[in-house]
């Protein structure tokens, strides 16, 4: 019998918002995540990618890692992990520093095995390297077998890669294709393999409404797999849906009736009610001890003739005036690099020829076509919910499409903030949209299947 904590999407780093109080929130839930492991006494936990948000995480990030993986090897815990699309580097990862410092294991082709399980890795694919791929296995001794890797699959919302097609190519059989990048948990089986998204550890996009957690997975004659949640930072989500003659006094005492206190606070307005200014509510969100406060208004007036810009949402506008350009997926993640507030000035030269360098070694001819605005127009409104440089359909990694961004972490809400973008999800709709490095991606809903086995908490 086997028994392991299954995580991913933790993002170390990310400073969503641009507050140091959210870049510290993703570091204490995988610090909860190793709590719970040692407490547990499970007998691994295995990551399933983009362990740091951005693959030039800072000296503060890395030792906060260290510190959590410390925690883990003292107890006797291993640490099992892939590398996914936000952390990639070209030549070597940061979690070959980590397996060098005896502190983790890189899964690869060859089994690690632990009680009656056999476990694999796959690092992020680019759809660019899709076709033809072929899966190179070592043969194990072990009752179970189980592959993790990171990515956007079937037969989930914007599943582009059918894990079919990776099956195919061994001879290895998988009980159990662990998984990471949509920031939604949930659970299908494919044939006779159980598939499983244990969600992100944090919020990375106001579309991530559900708790966040891991799974828990056992191997024992058959794979049960229940859910886990972790205590965050809290989130309030406000829906008003305004009447005609109702106004701001209504939606003020709508977010009234929360208790604010150290919260992120998300307005969504719809209805037909009188025009509302964003930055009149979030300034009375922020007056009652809200951590952060994002407004969005949804409706559109006869009479509107311009975009209102409130102080919370500038980022957000120049991302929508980019959409409007029409620019290829490429041309919108470089604008997204330049301007994202999280490289320094000084890095980014580097950083812009760095993502060039990707985006040729790709190869991806897609990547370089223009897209007509109205269609991106019509995209972002069937993915967009509530986010952040991570959309409702997150943002555009590396290599990871527009559409797929809805899985990483990003969050067309907070958009605005996040203008570095995360991929996936992590806007994320806008994020992703906007070809933005993939930052939040989040799927935009959970998949089906979840509730018809094991036991979910």
């Amino acid at each position: 019998m086997t028994r392991v904590i299954h995580t991913g999407d933790t993002h170390l780093g990310y400073r969503q918002y641009h507050r140091p109080e959210r870049k510290r929130d993703y570091l204490d839930a995988f610090r909860q995540v190793a709590d719970d492991a040692v407490a547990d006494d499970v007998d691994a936990v295995v990551h399933a990618g983009d362990l740091f948000h951005d693959r030039r995480p800072t000296l503060d990030d890395i030792m906060g890692a260290l510190s959590v993986l410390r925690t883990l090897d003292d107890a006797g815990v291993p640490f099992l992990a892939v590398v996914g699309n936000h952390e990639a580097k070209r030549e070597g990862q940061w979690l070959d520093l980590f397996e060098s410092l005896g502190l983790a294991t890189r899964l690869g082709p060859e089994p690690v095995e632990l009680g009656s399980t056999a476990f694999y890795g796959l690092d992020f694919v680019p759809r660019s390297k899709r076709e033809g791929f072929e899966l190179d296995l070592e043969p194990h001794g072990a009752d179970h077998a189980a592959l993790v890797t990171h990515g956007l699959f079937e037969p989930f919302d914007f599943g582009e890669w059918d894990p079919r097609d990776i099956f195919a190519t061994t001879d290895v059989d998988f009980d159990a294709l662990l998984l990471g990048d949509n920031h939604h948990a949930e659970t299908a089986q494919v044939d006779d393999t159980w598939v499983t998204y244990c969600g992100s550890t944090e919020r990375t996009s106001a579309a991530e409404r559900e708790e966040r957690g891991y799974n828990v997975v056992e191997f024992d004659g058959e794979v049960d797999v229940r859910r886990r949640g972790l205590d965050t930072r809290e989130f309030v989500f406000v829906d008003p849906e305004l009447k005609e003659g109702e106004g701001i006094e209504t939606v003020r005492q709508r977010v009234g009736e929360y208790d604010l206190e150290d919260a992120v606070v998300v307005v969504t307005i719809d209805g037909e009610g009188e025009p509302v200014t964003p930055a009149a509510v979030e300034e009375f969100a922020l007056d009652r001890g809200a951590l952060v406060a994002r407004v969005t208004d949804h409706r559109e007036t006869a009479d509107e003739t311009e975009r209102e810009v409130s102080f919370a949402d500038p980022d957000d506008a120049v991302r929508e005036r980019v959409r409007e350009l029409g620019l290829s997926e490429a041309a919108r993640s470089l604008d997204e690099t330049v301007r994202a507030s999280k490289v320094a000035d000084s890095n980014v030269d580097d950083v812009v020829e760095d993502r060039v360098a990707d985006l040729v070694e790709d190869g991806d001819p897609a990547a370089f076509e223009s897209v007509d605005p109205e269609e991106r127009e019509d995209e972002s409104e069937s993915t967009e919910d509530d986010g952040d440089g991570e959309p409702a359909s997150p943002a555009a990694d590396d290599e990871t499409a527009a559409a797929s961004a809805a899985a990483d972490g990003g969050d067309p809400a907070d958009g605005s903030e996040d203008a570095g973008g995360e991929s996936n999800v992590d806007a994320e709709s806008d994020a992703r949209e906007d070809g933005a490095p993939a930052e939040d991606g989040a799927p935009a809903e959970d998949g089906d299947g979840q509730a018809t086995w094991g036991e979910f908490q």
